[in-house]
């Protein structure tokens, strides 16, 4: 899945939805006020302005005449836009639609559009930074909750998410915050562990990353968000969403205030973090004490065996 910002129906569809709630708002009307205009209900109105549902073009130009736009530009732009949005049932192969969470399947188109992303992890490396042994590792936990199809198509995301995100042409600034904590867990085995780590370290070092590590005691209060990303998509500060995930539930909230109050709090502790040096030299020197853990092991195995 490979698209320009314009051609994202998730980043198309809201587009839309922020376009006619700012036009209904500049008419002065309420959503009960613009539904008795148009014979619709209520909830088809409310529907639209939080982007659940898309719009058809008919139904477009109808509000767009009560709210008393003309501007043949900007007409046309929403128009081009509904028809994007209108196609995301194409554009998400239905293997996605059947075996990845709806929060991330609206993440995948986001991200794409991204110019910043700041992502919180507070126990482990985020999905699209881990290594196979590791995403192998963590999805297995979850046994019997996940099929092996499921678990097959969420790993092969994972590993294709890095490419697609990170290394396409112009990508977004990615500012990792990432809890001490999570340098502790040997996911995987000590093995996978130095694997990852000393890949996380390697990834660190690209242009367009920056991880910084919050130690643990400064990380109390963070470790309360629990795991989120904000994704800016544009210069302006209000064009952001925000991605949440729990165990086996995800959500994109797209609510201004919640967006601005996760953004707020990881820029505070961003600035408690170590630097981008010091977290790169707390990661290694975790891989030197892996490694030093699996030479032990593996000499006194040979001991016990002469």
């Amino acid at each position: 899945m490979s698209a320009a910002r314009d051609e994202l129906p998730a980043v198309a569809r809201r587009r839309v939805r922020l376009a006619l709630r700012a036009a209904r708002e500049g008419t002065g009307l309420s959503q009960i006020e613009v539904a008795k205009q148009l014979g619709w209900s209520l909830s088809k109105v409310q529907r639209i302005e939080l982007g659940e549902v898309t719009i058809s073009p008919t139904d477009l130009r109808a509000v767009l005449d009560v709210y008393q736009v003309t501007d043949a530009e900007h007409i046309a732009r929403l128009s081009a836009d509904a028809r994007t949005a209108r196609r995301e049932r194409y554009w998400i192969s239905q293997e996605y639609r059947d075996h990845l969470p709806p929060g991330l399947v609206q993440l995948l188109q986001f991200e794409r559009a991204a110019t910043t992303i700041r992502e919180y992890h507070s126990t482990l490396i985020p999905a699209y930074l881990q290594t196979p042994a590791v995403a192998e590792a963590i999805l297995a936990w979850f046994g019997q909750s996940l099929s092996e199809e499921r678990r097959r198509v969420r790993r092969d995301v994972r590993l294709a998410r890095r490419e697609q995100v990170l290394k396409r042409e112009n990508p977004p600034h990615f500012c990792l915050l990432l809890d001490e904590s999570a340098l502790w867990r040997t996911v995987g085995g000590p093995a996978a562990a130095v694997e990852q780590f000393e890949e996380l370290a390697a990834t660190s070092r690209w242009p367009n990353v920056h991880i910084r590590v919050l130690p643990m005691d400064d990380g109390m209060m963070m470790g309360t968000f629990g795991y989120f990303m904000a994704l800016d998509l544009s210069d302006d500060p209000s064009d952001a969403v925000l991605y949440r995930e729990e165990y086996m539930r995800d959500e994109v909230i797209e609510d201004p205030a919640q967006v601005e109050y996760h953004r707020d709090a990881f820029e505070r502790f961003w600035k408690r973090a170590l630097s981008v040096e010091a977290s790169r030299a707390l990661i290694l020197a975790r891989v030197y004490d892996l490694r030093a853990r699996i030479a032990r092991d593996l000499s006194q195995d040979q001991g016990m065996e002469s």
